[in-house]
Protein backbone atom coordinates (compact mmCIF):
# COMPACT_ATOMS: atom_id res chain seq x y z
CA UNK A 1 0.00 0.00 0.00
CA UNK A 2 1.17 3.51 -0.82
CA UNK A 3 0.56 4.80 2.71
CA UNK A 4 2.59 2.00 4.28
CA UNK A 5 5.42 2.52 1.80
CA UNK A 6 5.39 6.26 2.50
CA UNK A 7 5.56 5.65 6.26
CA UNK A 8 8.46 3.21 5.79
CA UNK A 9 10.32 5.77 3.69
CA UNK A 10 9.75 8.54 6.25
CA UNK A 11 10.97 6.27 9.04
CA UNK A 12 14.08 5.07 7.19
CA UNK A 13 15.03 8.62 6.17
CA UNK A 14 14.15 10.22 9.51
CA UNK A 15 16.59 11.21 12.25
CA UNK A 16 17.03 9.19 15.44
CA UNK A 17 14.78 11.68 17.21
CA UNK A 18 11.97 11.32 14.67
CA UNK A 19 12.32 7.53 14.55
CA UNK A 20 11.73 7.29 18.29
CA UNK A 21 8.71 9.59 17.96
CA UNK A 22 7.34 7.42 15.12
CA UNK A 23 7.76 4.30 17.27
CA UNK A 24 5.84 5.92 20.14
CA UNK A 25 3.01 6.94 17.82
CA UNK A 26 2.86 3.49 16.21
CA UNK A 27 2.66 1.73 19.59
CA UNK A 28 -0.05 4.19 20.69
CA UNK A 29 -2.15 3.38 17.62
CA UNK A 30 -1.63 -0.40 17.92
CA UNK A 31 -2.66 -0.40 21.60
CA UNK A 32 -5.89 1.42 20.80
CA UNK A 33 -6.67 -0.83 17.83
CA UNK A 34 -6.14 -3.97 19.93
CA UNK A 35 -8.28 -2.54 22.74
CA UNK A 36 -11.07 -1.68 20.27
CA UNK A 37 -10.98 -5.17 18.74
CA UNK A 38 -11.13 -6.72 22.22
CA UNK A 39 -14.09 -4.52 23.11
CA UNK A 40 -16.01 -5.54 19.99
CA UNK A 41 -15.25 -9.22 20.60
CA UNK A 42 -16.41 -8.95 24.20
CA UNK A 43 -13.10 -10.07 25.72
CA UNK A 44 -10.80 -8.51 28.31
CA UNK A 45 -9.74 -5.07 27.05
CA UNK A 46 -6.89 -4.69 29.54
CA UNK A 47 -4.53 -7.30 28.09
CA UNK A 48 -2.83 -4.99 25.50
CA UNK A 49 -1.69 -2.59 28.24
CA UNK A 50 -0.62 -5.40 30.57
CA UNK A 51 1.57 -6.67 27.76
CA UNK A 52 3.69 -3.48 27.74
CA UNK A 53 3.34 -1.97 31.26
CA UNK A 54 5.93 -2.46 33.99
CA UNK A 55 4.27 -4.24 36.95
CA UNK A 56 5.39 -3.65 40.53
CA UNK A 57 5.04 -7.29 41.54
CA UNK A 58 8.38 -9.11 41.21
CA UNK A 59 6.81 -12.37 40.04
CA UNK A 60 4.85 -10.63 37.30
CA UNK A 61 7.96 -8.69 36.27
CA UNK A 62 9.99 -11.90 36.01
CA UNK A 63 7.31 -13.30 33.71
CA UNK A 64 7.27 -10.12 31.58
CA UNK A 65 10.83 -8.73 31.67
CA UNK A 66 10.45 -7.12 28.22
CA UNK A 67 8.12 -4.53 29.79
CA UNK A 68 11.19 -2.76 31.21
CA UNK A 69 11.79 -1.60 27.62
CA UNK A 70 8.32 -1.62 26.04
CA UNK A 71 6.76 0.67 28.64
CA UNK A 72 8.94 3.61 27.63
CA UNK A 73 7.54 3.54 24.08
CA UNK A 74 3.90 3.09 25.08
CA UNK A 75 1.10 5.54 25.95
CA UNK A 76 -2.65 5.20 26.14
CA UNK A 77 -4.01 8.69 26.85
CA UNK A 78 -3.89 11.26 24.05
CA UNK A 79 -2.64 14.14 26.21
CA UNK A 80 0.05 11.89 27.70
CA UNK A 81 1.67 11.04 24.37
CA UNK A 82 1.10 14.54 22.97
CA UNK A 83 2.88 16.25 25.87
CA UNK A 84 5.72 13.71 26.01
CA UNK A 85 6.41 13.79 22.27
CA UNK A 86 6.32 17.61 22.07
CA UNK A 87 8.66 17.79 25.07
CA UNK A 88 10.90 15.11 23.54
CA UNK A 89 11.04 16.83 20.14
CA UNK A 90 11.78 20.27 21.57
CA UNK A 91 14.45 19.27 24.12
CA UNK A 92 15.74 16.44 21.92
CA UNK A 93 16.73 18.94 19.23
CA UNK A 94 18.63 20.96 21.83
CA UNK A 95 20.32 17.78 23.06
CA UNK A 96 21.47 17.03 19.51
CA UNK A 97 23.24 20.39 19.33
CA UNK A 98 25.79 18.95 21.77
CA UNK A 99 25.65 15.18 21.27
CA UNK A 100 25.30 12.52 18.60
CA UNK A 101 21.99 10.86 17.58
CA UNK A 102 23.41 7.55 18.81
CA UNK A 103 23.77 9.05 22.29
CA UNK A 104 20.19 10.33 22.18
CA UNK A 105 18.90 6.82 21.54
CA UNK A 106 21.11 5.26 24.20
CA UNK A 107 20.14 7.82 26.85
CA UNK A 108 16.44 7.46 26.00
CA UNK A 109 16.65 3.75 26.81
CA UNK A 110 18.96 4.22 29.81
CA UNK A 111 16.72 6.93 31.28
CA UNK A 112 13.70 4.68 30.86
CA UNK A 113 15.47 1.82 32.62
CA UNK A 114 16.48 4.16 35.46
CA UNK A 115 12.87 5.30 35.86
CA UNK A 116 11.60 1.73 35.89
CA UNK A 117 14.19 0.74 38.50
CA UNK A 118 13.15 3.59 40.83
CA UNK A 119 9.48 2.73 40.31
CA UNK A 120 9.79 -1.00 41.09
CA UNK A 121 12.13 -0.46 44.05
CA UNK A 122 9.86 2.22 45.56
CA UNK A 123 6.78 -0.01 45.41
CA UNK A 124 8.64 -2.91 46.99
CA UNK A 125 10.72 -1.08 49.63
CA UNK A 126 8.87 2.06 50.75
CA UNK A 127 6.16 1.59 53.42
CA UNK A 128 3.90 4.12 51.68
CA UNK A 129 3.40 1.74 48.74
CA UNK A 130 3.04 -1.46 50.80
CA UNK A 131 0.31 -3.64 49.36
CA UNK A 132 -0.50 -1.20 46.55
CA UNK A 133 -0.42 -2.58 43.01
CA UNK A 134 0.88 -0.29 40.28
CA UNK A 135 1.75 -0.14 36.62
CA UNK A 136 4.22 2.12 34.80
CA UNK A 137 3.60 3.38 31.26
CA UNK A 138 4.98 6.22 29.16
CA UNK A 139 8.16 7.91 27.94
CA UNK A 140 8.32 10.56 30.67
CA UNK A 141 11.36 9.11 32.49
CA UNK A 142 13.27 8.82 29.20
CA UNK A 143 12.40 12.37 28.15
CA UNK A 144 13.29 13.86 31.53
CA UNK A 145 16.65 12.05 31.39
CA UNK A 146 17.41 13.88 28.14
CA UNK A 147 16.21 17.22 29.54
CA UNK A 148 18.36 16.95 32.68
CA UNK A 149 21.38 15.65 30.75
CA UNK A 150 21.32 18.67 28.44
CA UNK A 151 20.87 21.01 31.42
CA UNK A 152 23.79 19.51 33.35
CA UNK A 153 26.06 19.63 30.30
CA UNK A 154 25.06 23.17 29.18
CA UNK A 155 23.30 24.79 32.16
CA UNK A 156 23.44 28.34 30.78
CA UNK A 157 22.07 27.50 27.33
CA UNK A 158 19.19 29.91 26.68
CA UNK A 159 15.79 28.86 25.36
CA UNK A 160 12.74 31.03 24.67
CA UNK A 161 9.46 30.36 26.49
CA UNK A 162 6.10 31.86 25.57
CA UNK A 163 5.07 34.74 27.92
CA UNK A 164 8.33 34.32 29.86
CA UNK A 165 11.14 35.03 27.43
CA UNK A 166 14.62 33.56 27.57
CA UNK A 167 15.48 31.21 30.40
CA UNK A 168 18.53 29.08 31.13
CA UNK A 169 18.21 25.37 30.50
CA UNK A 170 19.20 24.63 34.10
CA UNK A 171 16.03 26.34 35.33
CA UNK A 172 13.89 24.25 33.00
CA UNK A 173 15.39 21.11 34.55
CA UNK A 174 15.12 22.44 38.13
CA UNK A 175 11.47 23.41 37.69
CA UNK A 176 10.66 20.06 36.04
CA UNK A 177 12.22 18.07 38.88
CA UNK A 178 10.68 20.40 41.46
CA UNK A 179 7.19 19.80 40.08
CA UNK A 180 7.71 16.05 40.47
CA UNK A 181 8.93 16.48 44.06
CA UNK A 182 5.88 18.59 44.92
CA UNK A 183 3.43 16.21 43.21
CA UNK A 184 3.93 13.05 45.25
CA UNK A 185 0.58 13.46 46.97
CA UNK A 186 -1.47 14.00 43.81
CA UNK A 187 -2.33 10.35 43.16
CA UNK A 188 0.53 9.42 40.81
CA UNK A 189 3.42 9.12 43.25
CA UNK A 190 4.84 6.08 41.45
CA UNK A 191 4.99 7.95 38.16
CA UNK A 192 6.75 10.92 39.75
CA UNK A 193 9.30 8.60 41.36
CA UNK A 194 10.00 7.13 37.92
CA UNK A 195 10.52 10.68 36.62
CA UNK A 196 13.09 11.29 39.34
CA UNK A 197 14.83 8.05 38.37
CA UNK A 198 15.06 9.29 34.79
CA UNK A 199 16.32 12.70 35.95
CA UNK A 200 19.06 11.13 38.10
CA UNK A 201 20.08 8.88 35.21
CA UNK A 202 20.36 11.86 32.87
CA UNK A 203 22.45 13.80 35.38
CA UNK A 204 24.82 10.88 35.93
CA UNK A 205 25.20 10.41 32.18
CA UNK A 206 26.08 14.06 31.61
CA UNK A 207 28.59 14.11 34.48
CA UNK A 208 30.27 11.01 33.05
CA UNK A 209 30.34 12.58 29.58
CA UNK A 210 32.20 15.55 31.02
CA UNK A 211 34.79 13.07 32.30
CA UNK A 212 35.07 11.53 28.84
CA UNK A 213 33.06 8.37 29.54
CA UNK A 214 29.76 7.47 27.85
CA UNK A 215 27.78 5.03 30.03
CA UNK A 216 25.32 4.38 27.19
CA UNK A 217 27.96 2.49 25.16
CA UNK A 218 26.83 -0.97 26.39
CA UNK A 219 23.21 -0.15 25.55
CA UNK A 220 24.13 1.11 22.09
CA UNK A 221 26.12 -2.08 21.51
CA UNK A 222 23.05 -4.15 22.33
CA UNK A 223 20.90 -1.96 20.07
CA UNK A 224 23.40 -2.43 17.22
CA UNK A 225 23.31 -6.21 17.69
CA UNK A 226 19.50 -6.30 17.67
CA UNK A 227 19.20 -4.00 14.66
CA UNK A 228 21.87 -5.98 12.81
CA UNK A 229 20.07 -9.25 13.55
CA UNK A 230 16.76 -7.83 12.29
CA UNK A 231 18.40 -6.57 9.09
CA UNK A 232 20.07 -9.94 8.47
CA UNK A 233 16.77 -11.72 9.05
CA UNK A 234 15.05 -9.40 6.59
CA UNK A 235 17.75 -9.92 3.95
CA UNK A 236 17.53 -13.71 4.37
CA UNK A 237 13.77 -13.61 3.84
CA UNK A 238 14.16 -11.50 0.71
CA UNK A 239 16.84 -13.84 -0.62
CA UNK A 240 14.78 -16.95 0.15
CA UNK A 241 11.63 -15.64 -1.50
CA UNK A 242 13.36 -15.50 -4.85
CA UNK A 243 14.77 -19.00 -4.58
CA UNK A 244 18.35 -17.78 -5.03
CA UNK A 245 21.14 -19.18 -2.86
CA UNK A 246 23.77 -16.98 -1.25
CA UNK A 247 26.49 -18.66 -3.28
CA UNK A 248 24.92 -17.41 -6.50
CA UNK A 249 24.93 -13.74 -5.55
CA UNK A 250 26.50 -11.70 -8.33
CA UNK A 251 29.88 -10.04 -7.92
CA UNK A 252 28.16 -6.65 -8.30
CA UNK A 253 25.99 -7.34 -5.25
CA UNK A 254 29.01 -8.51 -3.27
CA UNK A 255 30.99 -5.38 -4.07
CA UNK A 256 27.97 -3.25 -3.16
CA UNK A 257 27.76 -4.96 0.21
CA UNK A 258 31.47 -4.43 0.81
CA UNK A 259 31.15 -0.76 -0.12
CA UNK A 260 28.13 -0.41 2.20
CA UNK A 261 30.03 -2.00 5.10
CA UNK A 262 33.03 0.26 4.48
CA UNK A 263 30.79 3.31 4.42
CA UNK A 264 29.16 2.19 7.68
CA UNK A 265 32.56 1.87 9.33
CA UNK A 266 33.54 5.34 8.05
CA UNK A 267 30.34 6.84 9.45
CA UNK A 268 30.98 5.26 12.85
CA UNK A 269 34.54 6.65 12.91
CA UNK A 270 33.27 10.07 11.86
CA UNK A 271 30.71 10.01 14.69
CA UNK A 272 33.46 9.20 17.19
CA UNK A 273 35.67 12.01 15.90
CA UNK A 274 32.84 14.56 16.03
CA UNK A 275 31.98 13.47 19.56
CA UNK A 276 35.62 13.89 20.54
CA UNK A 277 35.64 17.44 19.14
CA UNK A 278 32.54 18.29 21.16
CA UNK A 279 34.11 16.95 24.34
CA UNK A 280 37.73 18.07 24.01
CA UNK A 281 37.99 20.41 21.05
CA UNK A 282 39.63 20.11 17.63
CA UNK A 283 43.15 20.30 19.06
CA UNK A 284 42.61 16.99 20.85
CA UNK A 285 42.49 15.11 17.51
CA UNK A 286 45.44 13.11 16.29
CA UNK A 287 46.98 13.88 12.89
CA UNK A 288 45.35 10.76 11.47
CA UNK A 289 41.94 11.83 12.77
CA UNK A 290 42.39 15.33 11.32
CA UNK A 291 43.27 13.85 7.91
CA UNK A 292 40.26 11.56 8.03
CA UNK A 293 37.95 14.47 8.96
CA UNK A 294 39.38 16.60 6.14
CA UNK A 295 38.90 13.83 3.55
CA UNK A 296 35.39 13.11 4.79
CA UNK A 297 34.41 16.79 4.50
CA UNK A 298 35.72 16.87 0.91
CA UNK A 299 33.67 13.81 -0.03
CA UNK A 300 30.53 15.37 1.43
Amino acid sequence: MAIIDDLKTRYSQGSMLMRFIYINIAVFVVLHVLTLISLLLGIDTGWPLRLVEVPTDWQQLLRRPWTLVTYMFAHYEMLHILFNMLWFYWLGRIFLEFFMPRQLGGLYVLGGLGGAAFFVLAYNLLPHFAGQPGMLLGASASVIAIVVAAAVYAPDYKIGLLFIGEISLKWVAIITVGIDLLSFDTGNAGGHIAHLGGALTGALWALNIKRGHDITNPINTVIDIVVGAVKRLGSKKQGGSGGVKAENVSSEHQSARQESRAQSVDEERLDRILAKIKQSGYTALTDDEKDFLFNASRKR
